[in-house]
């Protein structure tokens, strides 16, 4: 009877010992198998796009051309098929920067997260993360990157004149395509100009405040509305310029860095220095 209790007492303790470690294990992997939460902004990569930005669920993100001013042009029955992104003091993927990120306050009071000035959308019909239907939509809605050399922008031309310009440079209202910088600024060409050829600028750059050159080494990635390969870069005095279709690209000294300001298309005259887009014929041969 004595030799009976002792052994089931020694049952006991071992099994008190097993379900001790096993609950022990249970907890540790429990513990350990807590995701990281995903930053509230992030890079995620594309086959076709290469990074792109998304929300913490990977769902994209998008730009708008018709927002260059940086205020949201999405509103009424636009908002049901894109949606605004908000995230206010968010946390964000590495390879994205803080200072390119802020919050805009709508016309209806709401809010709105901006990345590089760019408002920030959901689109309605991406019905999964990773999606990017809304790509190239209407020629104006663009997946959000943060590695766009350059953007398309679409907007009423308005000259130093305060006269409202079609693009054909006669005087009357309508929205333009016309490219843009990363952050939203004009860039123009030189009537004057040739193929790959500068004429306007001084040996001493001393008239570049008033048509800078865009220095712009180089083009990483262009919205899909546009093609990479028709931009190029030259050597100007020893500094390097953007081309477009050959055209050598500027921005207007007095646009005064205004986000999609286009006060260069009336100087001295309609046409001498026009904006650019995919409509944009190939500068001449010198």
């Amino acid at each position: 009877m004595k030799k009976f209790k002792t052994s089931w007492l020694l049952y006991i303790v071992v099994a008190t010992c097993l379900v001790s470690v096993s609950c022990s294990k249970s907890s540790s992997y429990n513990s350990n198998s807590t995701p990281t939460p995903k930053p509230s902004i992030q890079l995620i990569n594309n086959s076709t796009f290469g990074n792109i930005l998304a929300d913490s669920m990977g769902r994209t993100l998008y730009f708008f051309s018709l927002d260059v001013s940086g205020a949201s042009a999405c509103t009424g029955g636009c908002l049901a098929v894109w949606p605004v992104f908000l995230k206010e003091n968010p946390t964000l993927s590495a390879g994205l920067n803080a200072s390119d990120f802020a919050v805009i306050t709508r016309s209806d009071g709401s809010k709105q997260t901006t990345y590089k000035g760019w408002p920030l959308y959901y689109y309605a019909n991406d019905a999964a993360a990773g999606d990017v239907n809304g790509d190239n939509v209407s020629n104006i809605w663009f997946v959000a990157k943060p590695d766009y050399s350059v953007m398309v922008a679409k907007a009423q031309l308005v000259g130093l004149d305060g006269v409202q310009y079609k693009s054909d440079y006669t005087p009357g209202a309508e929205a333009t395509f016309f490219i843009v910088d990363s952050v939203g600024k004009t860039l123009y060409s030189f009537k004057p100009d040739k193929m790959n050829t500068n004429t306007f600028t001084k040996p001493d750059f001393s008239n570049n405040a008033i048509w800078p050159i865009a220095e712009i080494n180089g083009v990483n990635m262009v919205p899909s509305f546009l093609s990479k390969a028709d931009f190029s870069s030259i050597q100007v005095f020893g500094r390097t310029q953007l081309t477009y279709k050959g055209w050598p690209l500027y921005y207007f000294g007095a646009d005064n860095s205004t986000r999609g300001s286009t006060k260069g298309v009336s100087v001295p005259t309609p046409g001498i220095w026009p904006i650019v887009n995919n409509n944009t014929t190939a500068a001449p041969p010198q």
